[in-house]
């Protein structure tokens, strides 16, 4: 059986994906979207090589430190010619599951946009416990665009990381899963989550300025950045990961996964706090 969203576009945002890319687009498939996008950011591998033999349309972003990130300079500059675009990131695998219940909840005109599943994978190996992963990452071209931030060179990060789209109508959610395969190690991972937590940090402190950027935020954000400004938050995402949500289940792998993201959220709250401390 085919499947096939001829009303779809997907876009992959990607800077040196060599290693996950082809895994990425050999799942989505030829004949699955009308278009694919690769979004790159001046890759120094093969990553453009692999997304031109494979038949994608490749654009090139080069960041100015400011607003609009990623995937807002596209839907501002590229807006797509379908109705829906999908954001997949390059080490995001559709699964097979997904692509059925997509393809028939695009063609349901009740919904603007979904929420996607995704289920993690650590160490090679697919996770049965732990928070859950879900992301905003497909809707109706026209409908939506991610969290404008005015941020100036706070990071690296040239793409939207944990900016939701504010979409306007309707939310539904996709409940098949995407499986999310971060294949590029430990130290990758790391470096990238204190690049995050700094980023997080700063995002914090200015929306505590600015209330009407708060009152976008979804539920599940509101209750994070609630509890970051605590010295407890580490700890509580600890206990809520391995113990309430299963993160025993997996064993050692669960309990290296949960105690990475405690310090990732440990550390947001002491970057939170040294930022604070050097305004005061």
């Amino acid at each position: 059986m085919i499947l096939n969203c001829d009303n779809l576009t997907v876009v992959i945002p990607v800077k040196n994906e060599e290693m996950t890319l082809p895994i990425c687009l050999a799942a989505i498939g030829k004949d699955f979207a009308r278009k694919i996008v690769v979004l790159d950011s001046d890759s120094q591998d093969d990553t453009c090589k692999i997304a031109n033999d494979w038949g994608a349309e490749v654009l090139q972003f080069s960041w100015d430190g400011k607003y609009p990130k990623k995937r807002n300079w596209f839907l501002k500059n590229y807006q797509p010619t379908t109705q829906w675009v999908l954001f997949l990131d390059a080490d995001e695998v559709l699964t097979t599951e997904f692509k059925n219940e997509i393809q028939q909840c695009l063609s349901d005109e009740k919904f603007d946009g979904y929420w996607l599943n995704y289920t993690n994978y650590f160490q090679g190996k697919k996770m049965r416990g732990g928070y859950p992963l879900h992301k905003l990452a497909l809707f109706k071209v026209g409908h939506g665009l991610y969290e404008e931030i005015d941020e100036l060179n706070w990071s690296k990060l040239d793409m939207e990381i944990h900016e939701h789209p504010i979409i306007q109508g309707k939310v539904g959610k996709i409940n098949a899963h995407i499986d999310h395969r971060d294949l590029r190690g430990m130290e990758h991972y790391v470096s990238k989550h204190a690049e995050y937590a700094l980023w997080e940090a700063r995002r914090l402190q200015k929306a505590k300025a600015d209330l009407t950027a708060v009152q976008q935020w979804t539920m599940k954000q509101k209750v994070k950045y609630r509890l970051l400004q605590t010295p407890f938050a580490g700890f509580i995402f600890f206990i809520g990961s391995f113990i309430f949500l299963g993160g025993f289940l997996d064993g050692r792998r669960g309990l290296s996964f949960a105690m990475l993201k405690a310090s990732y959220f440990n550390l947001i709250s002491k970057r939170l706090k040294e930022l604070n401390n050097s305004t005061t």
